[in-house]
């Protein structure tokens, strides 16, 4: 069944409904799951950032592997920030850790959006002349080819009257549509804002950042928990291919395609938190801090009991109590001996 949604046409089958259905169940008992592992959570959601801010800038450019994010993000000295990659980094962590603690508090609107362009580009002197305005020259997504020629991707809306009218429809559409779920809406504007591209730069970058900031507003809240970014990275060919498809058939396209692949990249993050979160058997007994080292572990194979107790918060000789304990329950490997010792999950 074909439904219309703001100018496009989507189909509404069971493939879909399955989708919705799937995502909104895990998020029907969030609260829950919230309420159990708060510790687990504070630290998932410092490894999500990272992994967000390195794979969101690297879909668009940048170099820094998560390592080198992390590093950054631990000794951010303003006066330092002079490479590109690491003004970008830095830039697109401030914009999500805004996002993050205050979203209900950022209106969906032309000067709430210009304003979040503003801090994502905010550390990049060469881009001061367009940052937080709406673009003012034409800007098609081009992808750079291996042999050092571009390729256009897709054309974008012009700039000056047609991206404001756009932009202006858009945001109009968002708060007044009542019937189209939720998921539906959040997939839609990301998908729209990106055609668009009413930026002269930093618009792909602030799309998954407003999918983030739309999906926390709707109640999605274990999002911030699990990178969204980090998927999109790994499907970055499918993502473009999609996209592609999609628009070529602009203006009033069919974009179930989109919303197909954006409510599956969530279904897939959706269950790598419960992986993350669901601890059977042995694991399910452990106490909180124990959960926290073990969670820890997981994502920071090579970690020492020093950095353990350092990056959680936990005194050094607790560390050095549990450790032997999760070893004992064969949920760790110990590596090297002495100083040098470090530990990975099993």
């Amino acid at each position: 069944m074909e439904n219309i949604v703001h100018t496009f046409t989507i189909d509404i089958d069971w493939k879909l409904i399955r989708l919705i259905s799937q995502i909104d169940r895990f998020d029907a008992s969030w609260t829950s799951i919230e309420k159990k592992e708060g510790q687990s959570l504070k630290q998932l959601k410092s490894i999500a950032t990272v992994r967000s801010v390195g794979a969101s800038t690297r879909i668009e450019g940048s170099k820094m592997s998560d390592e080198e994010v992390e590093v950054l993000l631990k000794e951010i000295d303003i006066t330092k920030i002079e490479d590109r990659d690491s003004q970008e980094v830095v830039g697109y962590f401030e914009t999500l850790d805004l996002i993050t603690e205050l979203y209900h508090d950022i209106n969906i609107n032309e000067s709430g959006l210009k304003n979040l362009h503003n801090i994502l580009l905010k550390h990049s002197e060469k881009d001061d002349w367009h940052k937080g305005d709406f673009k003012q020259h034409s800007n098609a997504v081009e992808a750079q080819l291996p042999k050092g020629t571009k390729q256009i991707i897709f054309q974008t809306t012009d700039a000056g009257f047609p991206t404001q009218d756009a932009m202006r429809l858009l945001i109009n559409w968002y708060k007044k549509d009542n019937a189209t779920h939720p998921l539906v809406k959040c997939a839609l504007f990301a998908y729209d804002f990106v055609s668009i591209h009413p930026f002269q730069d930093g618009n792909g970058r602030l799309s998954r950042l407003i999918s983030t900031l739309l999906l926390l507003k709707h109640g999605y809240k274990w999002v911030q928990y699990v990178s969204f970014e980090h998927e999109i990275e790994s499907r970055k060919t499918e993502y473009y291919r999609v996209l592609r498809n999609c628009q070529a058939q602009r203006p009033n396209e069919n974009a179930t395609e989109w919303v197909n692949f954006f409510l599956n990249a969530l279904k897939n993050i959706q269950e790598q938190l419960m992986k993350k979160l669901d601890f059977k058997g042995i694991e399910a007994k452990l106490s909180p801090r124990e959960k926290s080292i073990l969670t820890f572990i997981d994502n920071n194979a090579g970690c020492k009991s020093g950095g353990i107790a350092k990056r959680l918060g936990i005194p050094s000789p607790t560390v050095k109590r549990i450790l032997p304990e999760l070893l004992k329950k064969n949920l760790i490997e110990k590596h090297g001996i002495g100083p040098g010792t470090n530990y990975s999950r099993k």
